[in-house]
């Protein structure tokens, strides 16, 4: 009798932390006042393989006040749903069916659906060689590049698509740079 039991699982994580143990890494007003050690201490108790199952990481600069009292700018919730419900819908047609999503594709599926023009793979191949990226990350740079293509319109992925996926990697050329 086996102890462990396999139940299904379908979420989405969103994690927070600081860029450093004081958390003023890179802020333009305050000094950090870590030394390199602690930085790359703290940075090292992130676990690789967890790192590379997380689609999106991107640094959030800190917000002046001015601006966090200003009306919004850019693009507002009403139309970023009809991007988001406009990039599902092809995802759906894509896959045949309603839950089919660029997020849950298979390796097979990546190879049909994320084919690059020469730009692009070489775009990814020296992100790959640079930053030290694996298989993984790999396959979850072209789902998010799909994912981009979709939201834009493109039925090919461009290598602005690609580029565009690979800086969302942010913590893995932290962690390249230890």
């Amino acid at each position: 009798m086996s102890c462990f039991s396999t139940q299904p699982a379908d979420f989405v994580l969103c994690a927070a932390m600081n860029p450093c143990p004081c958390g003023f890494l890179g802020d333009p007003k305050k000094p950090c006042k870590c030394a390199p050690i602690s930085i790359e201490k703290y940075m090292g108790r992130i676990s690789g393989p967890l790192l590379d199952r997380i689609d999106l990481h991107i640094e959030v600069p800190p917000v002046p006040f001015e601006d966090l009292s200003k009306p919004g700018e850019g693009t507002g919730s009403a139309a970023m749903r009809e991007q988001v419900y406009a990039a599902r819908a092809v995802q759906a047609k894509r896959f045949g069916t309603a839950g089919g999503l660029n997020g849950r594709m298979t390796s097979r599926e990546i190879r049909t659906h994320c084919a690059l023009d020469a730009e692009g793979l070489t775009t990814l191949k020296e992100a790959m060689e640079a930053l030290g990226l694996s298989a993984r990350a790999h396959d979850r740079i072209l789902r998010v590049a799909r994912t981009i293509a979709d939201l834009s319109g493109s039925e090919r992925i461009t290598q602005d698509h690609v580029a565009e996926a690979i800086g969302f990697r942010a913590l893995d050329r932290k962690l390249w740079e230890r």
